[in-house]
């Protein structure tokens, strides 16, 4: 549909761990265990961490060893209690039903010593790569460093597959064709070119949140390609004021109402179905026990704010969505985080399921949307939900990765 030809030159030749017998061998796995963690350090959604067991039992089952990398949060002044990896040993251990041992650096001559140690069937995890700048800087010899520790490099790590990081793609450099995609790697790639390249129209985008800004891009890259564009969120109610309408307190990009009016022209031009909300659930004040009042979208009352979808939209949006054959969603219709204004989200996840059970493809992607679906118990009712965020939206923008690139290389 709409990825570079290079980008479908990649999924073509896909090297991927099915075709790695791990027997006597090492893999140095880059997971995404960048996991949120409680007060208590405990950790609140370990969905990347049961992403990632297939792919480590495979090498285990194969009469292999782990060796486990990533990085956790933003430490900014090297090592930090907080961000230190052993938080998940425990957690780990119980999910892999199996021993895992750690190390306190992820470089050195101790990290060294206990990957040497290591039999067939051991698993270690390395600290949390960030607690060296080296990592982010992309720097070769920490890569180097890195590749010298494991007889193969497994990156399964697609959330941060959009990063030249040391090792997500640097590390590429140094372990010549002794490199492979996960199954979180190889399953992200595989699902968003069934939309990317595959789609079966009518194709929909469903696009929410709070910024046009944020947006831009993958807007304009969806214009050439979809049948419908369905809009959701903030946003909305800077095309709404862009053409003229009242939106109250509601949020607003004041310098992109312009870019909104181009879109809104493209849109035409190019026979694209732009979908903008035409009524508003509207509070008077961005609370929960807010008092709420539903207007038109463009008639909104001074002082108040549109947070969330209503009614006409809601039956409007569906209609659009169970007649879609290919359906992307990035992106809440609300601030579905109070339960007041989640309706709207709610109610088009549940139009995407259905279409989903009718036989469509849906793909949701994107942090806001992912946590919608979690919460509304859906993930089992949707085609796929890609954990990728920002490595999502720049694929299907068509840019290469650099994760991505350093395998096929």
């Amino acid at each position: 549909m709409f990825s570079s030809t290079k980008q479908k030159a990649y999924f073509c030749r896909m090297k991927t761990i099915d075709q790695i017998n791990f027997e006597g061998k090492k893999a140095l796995v880059r997971v995404d265990f960048n996991v949120p963690l409680g007060e208590n350090l405990e950790i609140t959604d370990d969905t990347r961490i049961c992403a990632a067991l297939p792919t480590i039992n495979k090498i285990l089952s194969d009469g292999g060893a782990v060796i486990l990398m990533s990085h956790l949060g933003r430490p900014k002044k090297g090592p930090e209690d907080k961000f230190s990896l052993k938080h998940i040993v425990n957690h780990l251990s119980d999910k892999l039903g199996h021993p895992v041992k750690f190390v306190n650096d992820c470089v050195g001559d101790e990290v060294i010593s206990e990957a040497d140690r290591l039999k067939n069937g051991d698993v270690l995890l390395l600290e949390n790569l960030r607690f060296y700048n080296e990592e982010k800087a992309g720097d070769k010899t920490f890569a180097e460093k890195l590749s010298t520790l494991a007889d193969i490099y497994v990156n399964d790590a697609f959330g941060t597959a959009h990063r030249a990081h040391a090792s997500t793609a640097v590390i590429a450099d140094f372990v010549g064709n002794n490199k492979c995609f996960g199954y979180v790697m190889a399953n992200e790639i595989n699902n968003l070119e069934k939309v990317v390249n595959e789609g079966e129209r009518p194709i929909t985008a469903i696009m929410g949140g709070a910024k046009v800004s944020s947006k831009i891009t993958i807007i304009n890259k969806l214009m050439d390609k979809v049948d419908k564009i369905i809009i959701g969120g903030g946003m909305s109610y800077t095309f709404v004021k862009a053409m003229g309408g009242n939106v109250g307190a509601s949020l607003v990009e004041n310098d992109k109402l312009d870019l909104a009016l181009s879109l809104i022209a493209e849109a035409k031009e190019k026979g694209v179905e732009l979908l903008i909300p035409v009524d508003s659930l509207n509070a008077d004040a961005f609370s929960n026990d807010a008092n709420t009042s539903v207007s038109d979208i463009d008639k909104v009352e001074d002082g108040w704010m549109g947070l969330d979808i209503s009614d006409k939209t809601k039956s409007l949006y569906r209609e659009a969505i169970l007649s879609s054959k290919t359906i992307l969603w990035n992106g809440p219709m609300g601030v579905f985080e109070m339960d007041k204004f989640a309706e709207g989200t709610k109610f088009v996840a549940n139009a995407i399921a259905d279409a989903t059970a009718q036989g469509s493809f849906s793909l949701v992607g994107g942090g806001d949307s992912v946590a919608a679906v979690k919460k509304f118990n859906m993930q089992d009712k949707v085609s796929y939900v890609s954990t990728g965020g920002g490595a999502m939206l720049e694929y299907l923008e068509g840019k290469e990765l650099p994760g991505v690139k350093a395998i096929n290389n």
